[in-house]
C-alpha cells in the first residue's frame, strides 16, 4: 500500500503542475474577456488553490506514505483524502453535462480516464483510511 500511495503522490504532483496550462489550453483570455474582473480573477485564484492542494496532497503521499497508513492521524488524513476524491468522482458523473463528451472520441476517452483515476485515488485513500 505504501507503493500505491507513492504512485498516487507522483501522479498528484504531475496533475497539480498540469493546472498551470489550463488558462492557455482552455483559452481563458478570450473565454473570460466578457466576464467581470472579480469573476475572472476568482477563476484563476481558485484554480491555483486547487492545484496547490493537489500538489500538497501529492507531496504528503511521497514523503509520508508509511505515516498515512500506520498512525491514527495518518489514517484520518487518508480518509479525508478518500472522501475528497470520492466527491470528485461523483462530480465527474453529475457535475458535467454529457454534452461535453458524448459522441466525441477524445472527450469520451478523457472522461473515462478521469473516472478511472478518481476511482483509483478514492479507493486507495479510503482503504488506507479505513484499514
Amino acid at each position: 500500500m505504501v507503493l500505491q500511495l507513492r504512485i498516487i503522490g507522483l501522479a498528484l504532483v504531475v496533475l497539480a503542475l498540469l493546472h498551470a496550462a489550463f488558462a492557455r489550453y482552455f483559452n481563458w483570455r478570450t473565454e473570460f474577456a466578457p466576464v467581470s474582473l472579480i469573476n475572472r480573477q476568482m477563476m484563476y485564484v481558485h484554480t491555483f488553490f486547487v492545484a496547490f492542494v493537489v500538489l500538497l496532497m501529492g507531496v504528503l503521499c511521497l514523503t509520508s506514505a508509511p505515516e498515512l497508513l500506520g498512525t491514527p492521524l495518518g489514517r484520518r488524513v487518508a480518509l479525508g483524502c478518500g472522501i475528497f476524491w470520492l466527491a470528485r468522482l461523483l462530480i465527474q458523473f453529475f457535475g458535467y453535462s454529457p454534452e461535453l463528451w458524448r459522441g466525441k472520441r477524445f472527450e469520451t476517452c478523457v472522461h473515462l480516464i478521469f473516472i478511472a483515476c478518481w476511482s483509483y485515488l478514492s479507493s486507495i485513500f479510503l482503504l488506507a483510511g479505513l484499514g
